[in-house]
């Protein structure tokens, strides 16, 4: 018979964990599957396990290879699969029990060429947040394409997906050899579908090694780790510069958000000679979008900067400091006449060193923090209490109106300031007539900044909306 599903897992050296991955592909509500374990010149007694799987049932099968990589041991397992559908564990990680069902089922219902879902890292026997897919699966989307969500740039892992078989074959899609050679045809995959669907549950447990293993994961700083990386990163450039240019920048900024840190981890753990590291770091630098490098966060800017310069000791410096904040760095304000708003970080303005102030500039990351704390009815009138600030501006803000709209009128109120943050404002219910819900508008200046926007509710966290009752509208509240 052929089977619905295929699940190619390469295996290299994870004794330890590969009982737990092959129990959890085993226990799969989709039952029509099959699980071709391509064992990649293992050291440890990992065959043993997987010779055990496969004995016990049938739809285990055991492959073997010289140690090759991952690469090619999935293109093998590719070769060896029967099912209509195909998808890919890595021998260290944990599937839950309904997400083949869930992902086969949507590909069925839809006709998709790939269906994708979220992921958790499995952490000492827990589950946290990927950091990597954190913002990608909020809600889930049907028939959409990378194209229209580039969030998706962020979704760059193999392992969390089904495929049509018949559209991984029809496009060619092969993994290279050597380290991360899931990034490429992850985004690949992506760009040449002609449909792609997201779904909201957790499909994977993507495990993170405790300190001191040998997972490509726990090597990610060392050199040849990094110049794999970079490879990835440059293979997938040049594919979204031919089909798909418009996801460039997305990936640029990933790529400064995620991966410029294994870098920097390098950099700082070096005891060596650190040249090929710095000729790495410019060389990875110069492969991105030098917009998105100027737009990157300043924090980021300065680390870039100092990389740049080969400032090893000054980079290590700001490291810690990034590192010894709870909070984000405060930014403070400079000049008079006109005024800047720089990131309140090491070395700023020092002479030594001359970085130029641009390179500390976070205006563009200021925004305003404004919510409703409390509304009371006194009988006669309303009371409102709201918090309004600026984002790691540590400072009162001077000059703050607020309003309320009903997305027809407008009608201002009278403030009064109550502490650094308190703003305070009476609202007579006789002014605000209608039955549509209010919002609260607020207007803050502070030393040329000058932001607009809806008050957040305290509690929820959405936009605070009010809808005002006939009966205090008339003022006719008469307790009893």
């Amino acid at each position: 018979m052929i089977p619905l599903l295929s699940v190619v897992v390469p295996v290299h050296d994870v004794e330890p964990y590969l009982t737990e991955c092959l129990k959890s592909l085993a226990a799969q509500t989709l039952e029509d599957i099959e699980v071709i374990v391509v064992d990649d010149g293992s050291t440890d007694g990992g065959r043993r396990v997987a010779e055990d799987f496969a004995a016990r049932d049938g739809r285990f099968v055991l492959v073997s290879q010289r140690n090759l990589g991952p690469g090619p041991a999935r293109n093998v397992g590719v070769g060896r699969a029967r099912g209509t559908y195909l998808a890919f564990a890595d021998g260290d990680d944990v599937v839950p029990p309904e997400a083949y069902e869930r992902l086969v089922g949507t590909l069925a219902a839809t006709g998709s060429d790939l269906a994708t879902g979220a992921v958790r890292r499995l952490v000492d026997g827990g589950l946290e947040e990927s950091t990597l897919h954190e913002k990608v699966f909020r809600r889930p989307h049907l028939c959409t394409h990378i194209t229209d969500r580039p969030v998706l740039v962020r979704d760059r892992t193999v392992w969390n997906k089904v495929y049509r078989r018949d559209f991984w074959e029809r496009c060619g899609l092969r993994f290279p050899a050597g380290i991360y050679e899931d990034v490429p045809v992850a985004m690949q995959a992506h760009v040449l579908a002609t449909s792609v669907d997201m779904v909201g549950d957790v499909v994977y447990h993507w495990r993170k090694r405790e300190e001191g293993g040998t997972s490509i994961t726990q090597r990610r700083s060392e050199l040849p780790n990094l110049q794999e990386r970079l490879s990835a990163i440059r293979s997938v450039r040049t594919f979204f510069d031919d089909r798909a240019p418009e996801l460039l920048d997305g990936f640029d900024a990933l790529v400064l958000e995620k991966d410029t840190i294994f870098l920097f981890q390098a950099l700082e753990r070096c005891t060596e000679d650190p040249g090929p590291l710095l000729d790495l770091g410019r060389a990875w630098l110069a492969e991105l979008g030098p917009h998105v490098l100027a737009g990157a966060p300043s924090l980021r800017r300065l680390e870039l900067h100092l990389l740049r310069r080969g400032l090893i000791r000054e980079l290590r410096t700001v490291r810690e400091f990034r590192r010894g904040r709870e909070e984000v760095a405060r930014v403070v304000p400079r000049g008079w006449r006109t005024t800047g708003w720089y990131g309140d970080y090491p070395f700023f303005r020092d002479r030594r060193l001359r970085i130029p102030d641009e390179v500390f500039d976070a205006r563009d990351e200021l925004k305003l923090v404004a919510r409703v704390e409390e509304c009371t009815w006194t009988g006669t009138d309303y009371r409102l209490r709201a918090y309004v600030g600026i984002h790691r501006v540590e400072r009162k803000v001077p000059k703050v109106s607020l309003w309320l709209s009903d997305g027809r009128r407008r009608v201002p109120l009278e403030v009064r300031r109550k502490g650094r943050y308190g703003v305070l404002a009476v609202v007579d219910p006789a002014r605000l007539d209608g039955d549509r819900p209010w919002k609260l508008g607020v207007r803050a200046e502070l030393r040329g900044l000058v932001f607009k926007g809806w008050c957040r509710d305290g509690e929820a966290g959405g936009t605070w909306r009010w809808s005002v009752p006939g009966w205090s509208r008339t003022v006719m509240d008469i307790p009893q």
